[in-house]
């Protein structure tokens, strides 16, 4: 159980200082189009607006799969969302940069994160608000805990989603 412990707060420590030196990165770029970025691989929108919990070692995202042709429409309304504290704390979204994870080059993906994936009722709502922003077809949710562990379909891995509606 100990060793449990550790590895959740090991994993905990090393997704926020990734996070936190990408959104660095990109604060030049927050009202830039993902279409026209293509010096970095994400852009970040996070909260403004009202509170919401700190993320737990079980913490996770909604990813969104858009065509390049949609990206920046479809940020554009994510961005807000999450601005306005419609749902979890930040999002980001691929830029033109070519990333080597990315399974379509013809799609960028949008990550709406949520604090603990054991939260279903609140996994749930932030769906339910994606859906009133168009985001309508069934969507993967992951854990951070998988990315950090490199599972990425890409690589191999399959069912590797927490949720899929």
């Amino acid at each position: 159980m100990k060793e449990k412990i550790k590895k959740d707060k090991k994993n905990k420590r090393s997704s926020k200082s990734v996070k936190a030196k990408q959104r660095k990165i990109s604060s030049p770029y927050s009202n830039a189009k993902p279409s026209e970025v293509t010096d970095i691989y994400w852009i970040y929108a996070t909260r403004k607006k009202g509170k919401y919990p700190k993320p737990t070692p079980r913490s996770g995202k909604w990813l969104i799969f858009v065509s390049l042709k949609n990206v920046d429409e479809v940020w554009a309304k994510i961005k807000k969302a999450v601005e306005e504290g419609k749902l979890g704390d930040s999002a980001k979204v691929a830029t033109a940069k070519p990333n080597p994870l990315a399974t379509d080059p013809n799609a960028k993906v949008i990550c709406v994160y949520t604090y603990d994936y054991t939260d279903e009722k609140d996994v749930k709502r932030i769906r339910e608000e994606l859906r009133k922003l168009g985001i309508t077809n069934k969507i993967p949710y992951k854990a951070d805990e998988d990315t950090l562990s490199g599972k990425y379909r890409i690589t191999g891995h399959k069912r590797i989603s927490k949720y899929y509606e």
